[in-house]
């Protein structure tokens, strides 16, 4: 059988086991130990569990659990709230100011989790329902908390940008800063079309439409509980800079960042928020274990994946198909962003990663694109597929949020915000330096 033929089935079967509910990391696997078992035979099972177990071995990994647990003590927290809280003082009289101090909470609460869906059930939790109170159509209120939440990947620290730099052997500390400004670019964007939005809505700044002289009195009792919320939340800033601090001045190893940064947001969570109950603690590493056991399968299954497509010579095949393509360089990076986005639909960001980074870096190189670019470029398609169907996990996280709004209202709600994401790609590819300028500023 030739590769091509042999790799369509492949990806029949995996697609098969997905749609009826099969976990990611044990469809990737069951797919590739067939698979190994028809190209190679029983002997092929020793290269499995050596693939397996070397894959999750390597020490760079470390930084993964470090950085979820840091962001399950920032997610357990009130910080959410506190941070909710204090952006609405400063952003609530902007039109439809509610809903875009959400996505300026949802780019701030990013780069403390580092986590697009405890983003978005962090910020949602609260936003929601404060939106809906204030007239907001449930369309607007929907779609910002889920677009907002897609931030979590992108803003550093962002534990796919770690899985990239894994799986690519390009530095970690320039993946997080070259997605610094297309982060905030991306958020800025979110914001003018909420404000479009509302204002073609009719506004809803006032809450339940009360008198600018009313929303004046409730905002000067507030600011002193608003200001001590934002007081609270300073310190886990100070952490996340800290952190980029030492990574990008060569202070420290992202493991070390990553262990250091966990134990000062879990020690600053029980300290401010008073988490002196086992109960809260144990859910934090609880909601830690789970995610880093997740994600570490999905890893290692996805690099099973890998070594049974190499020894099948599917992604030689495939690979060898692309670059033999005489086509404009734009032309194979519009190609590579379809597939991306149609991966994105159906994977996870973890597992599209991990599949198919490596295959695509010497195609992306031989193109003379920067990997770094490319790392953003790739990561905002992900996001994409966060709030589309099928899959589209932060869909489904506002539907748990408010599940009084249909599932209809949370996609179309969400549609304008991946043509923002769209926009911000072509951005991206008009004026890379969005992405380089600031990496080749601070580390040359």
């Amino acid at each position: 059988m030739d590769p091509i033929t042999l790799g369509i089935i492949v990806a029949i079967g995996l697609i098969v086991l997905m749609a009826i509910g099969t976990p990611i990391a044990f469809a990737l696997g069951g797919v590739s130990l067939l698979a190994l078992l028809y190209d190679r035979g029983l002997p092929e099972l020793t290269y499995f569990g050596e693939t397996f177990f070397d894959r999750i071995a390597e020490f760079g990994f470390v930084a993964i659990p470090m950085f979820i647990l840091m962001g399950a003590a920032v997610a357990s927290s009130p910080t959410g709230r506190d941070l909710y809280r204090s952006l609405d003082l400063w952003m609530g009289r902007l039109p439809g100011g509610l809903a875009v101090s959400n996505i300026g909470a949802c780019s701030i609460f990013a780069a403390l989790s580092g986590s697009s869906p405890a983003t978005c059930a962090a910020i949602g939790k609260m936003g929601i329902p404060e939106m809906r109170t204030r007239g907001y159509p449930d369309g607007v209120a929907a779609g910002c908390i889920a677009a907002g939440g897609t931030l979590g990947i992108l803003i550093p620290p962002s534990v796919t940008m770690i899985i990239y730099g894994i799986s690519t052997e390009t530095s970690i500390g320039r993946l997080f800063i070259a997605g610094v400004v297309p982060g905030f670019m991306l958020a800025g964007l979110f914001m003018i079309w909420t404000m479009i939005a509302c204002k073609m809505a009719g506004g809803y700044n006032n809450p339940l439409a009360a008198s600018a002289e009313k929303l004046k009195e409730n905002i000067k009792q507030n600011i002193d509980s608003n200001m001590k919320a934002l007081v609270r939340v300073l310190p886990f800033l100070g952490v996340v800079a800290g952190i980029l601090f030492a990574l990008y001045g060569g202070v420290a190893t992202p493991s070390e960042a990553a262990g250091v940064g966990a134990f000062l947001c879990l020690a600053l969570a029980i300290v401010i928020y008073r988490m002196w109950q086992l109960g809260p603690i144990k859910l934090i590493m609880r909601d830690s274990l789970r995610e880093s056991v997740m994600i570490m399968l999905v890893i290692a299954t996805a690099e099973v994946f890998a070594y049974a497509l190499s020894s099948m010579f599917i992604t030689q095949t495939v690979a060898a198909a692309i670059a033999d393509l005489e086509v404009n360089r734009w032309v194979l990076m519009g190609i590579i962003n379809l597939f991306l986005l149609v991966a994105g639909f159906f994977l996870p960001p973890v597992a599209v990663i991990v599949m198919t980074a490596p295959i695509l870096l010497p195609i992306i190189l031989a193109a003379d694109f920067d990997p770094y670019w490319f790392a953003v470029i790739l990561t905002i398609n992900l996001e994409i597929g966060l709030i589309t169907p099928p899959v589209g996990l932060n869909l489904f996280i506002i539907k748990g949020i408010a599940p009084d709004i249909s599932l209809r209202d949370i996609l179309m709600g969400s549609l304008p915000y991946a043509l923002c994401m769209v926009l911000g790609i072509l951005l991206l590819c008009l004026f890379p330096g969005i992405a380089l300028w600031l990496p080749n500023l601070i580390m040359g």
